[in-house]
Parts: C-alpha cells; structure tokens; sequence
C-alpha cells in the first residue's frame, strides 16, 4: 500500500510535523530523505532493506557519495542529498560555536561536533579548535593524520597556529578507528606536553576529546587534566 493511503497518524513526514523527528524511526527518518520507494515498495520498506542489508543507520551514512550511489535503493541524486544532509548538520553545530555560544559552556555540543567531524575517519586524525577569548570558534584545523592506529602530533606545530590564528584557548580531539574511545597512557601523556607547551604562550587548553563509538570521552570530565585547565572548562 502506498504512503499516501496509509492511515494519517501512521504516515512518517505526519508524524514528524505532529510529534517531532524524535518519534520516527531510522527506517522512517531515512524513507522521508528518499522520497519514494524503488521495485514497487513504498519509501519505508526501501529505508529498511537498506538498513537491513547495508545498516545499522550509521555504518551506512558513514559512506561516501561514491560509495552510497552503488548501493539498492539510491543513486546518485539521493546519495548526494543524503551526504549534503549530514554536511549541514556538521555547519550548523560549527556555527553554534562561531555565532557567540561560547565551547566552555557547551561541552556537549562541542563533543557532538568533533564526533561529525571525526567518527567515520579511517585512520587516526588530531584535531584542533581555536577559540579566541570568549571561547567561540576561530578554526577548526586537522593538523596530524595518521594511521588505523597512531597518529604523530607535535606540540610545537599546535602553538604555531595558535600563534597564527591569535587563538587563547584550544579543544584537541583526535578518533580512535577501533571504535573504543578510551584514552591510552600515550594519549594521556600527549595532553601533559600539549598543557606546557601552550602553557608557555599563554593558551590555555581547554579540553582533549577522544573519539569513537558511543559519546566522545573528554579528557576534562574525567579530570585529567590539570585543576587550572579543566576549571576553565566549567
């Protein structure tokens, strides 16, 4: 039966208008950024054979254009609207952080925006924000990649372009490929000479978030570092 003889309140994009996008299901979600079913199945049984045979939901937007136009179901004209939908949602949580919501008060949010920009990386990438001294968004620079497993970072190369962007606070991130965001003693002493080196211009670090399955771990939540640094942060 198609979508539009389905009874009202059982219709995705009425449901959405009525009871918010949090009501829907990944299949649902996903059917209303189709638009239309493909083989004679409506816009939901497509979403769901996607998501059955190519899922869950976000092993299968992790993809590329190029690489979601192969699959059932879409093409290039639905691939592309599918990647431009999650581009906006990374601009959109940039734009929070550059349009006066200050990162210290947001830690969520910043977590959020760093876990977009990070999680479907294949190999380990060391992230930065520059903030000036509200704490809005100058820059957000990948300065280190890496490998499945290790990525070299060099503090000095973080000063410099904090220098150079007149930043006075950083938030680092870097993603763990494995998918466990737990952060190792390498991570954890990479912090300690990151907190001097900025130390000794002045920039203060702000946080360190690890990036992998489930919520970004951070580093200031969990008290790693210093009292001075973390209390900024709060």
């Amino acid at each position: 039966m198609p979508i539009h003889d389905w009874p009202e309140g059982e219709r995705p994009r009425e449901r959405l208008l009525a009871r918010g996008p949090a009501a829907l299901s990944d299949a649902e979600l996903l059917a209303l950024f189709l638009g239309s079913g493909t083989g004679g199945r409506d816009a939901v049984q497509t979403a769901r054979e996607l998501l059955g045979a190519h899922g869950p939901l976000r092993t299968l937007l992790d993809r590329n254009a190029g690489e979601l136009t192969r699959l059932p179901g879409l093409g290039p004209a639905r691939s592309c609207t599918l990647v431009a939908g999650l581009e906006l949602a990374k601009r959109h949580l940039a734009a929070r952080l550059e349009q006066g919501e200050p990162a210290c008060t947001h830690p969520a949010l910043v977590g959020r925006f760093l876990q977009q920009h990070l999680r479907a990386r294949p190999q380990e990438v060391f992230s930065v924000l520059f903030l000036d001294n509200q704490h809005r968004l100058l820059a957000c620079e990948d300065l280190f990649h890496g490998t499945i497993n290790a990525a070299a970072v060099y503090p000095r190369e973080v000063v410099r372009r904090a220098l150079v962007l007149n930043a006075a606070a950083v938030i680092v991130s870097h993603n763990h490929p494995s998918g466990d965001p737990e952060p190792s003693q390498a991570d954890e002493q990479l912090t300690r000479e990151l907190q001097h080196a900025l130390d000794l211009v002045d920039v203060r670090l702000l946080d360190h978030f690890v990036v992998g399955e489930g919520t970004p771990v951070s580093f200031a939540e969990r008290g790693l570092l210093s009292q001075r640094q973390s209390r900024l942060f709060r």
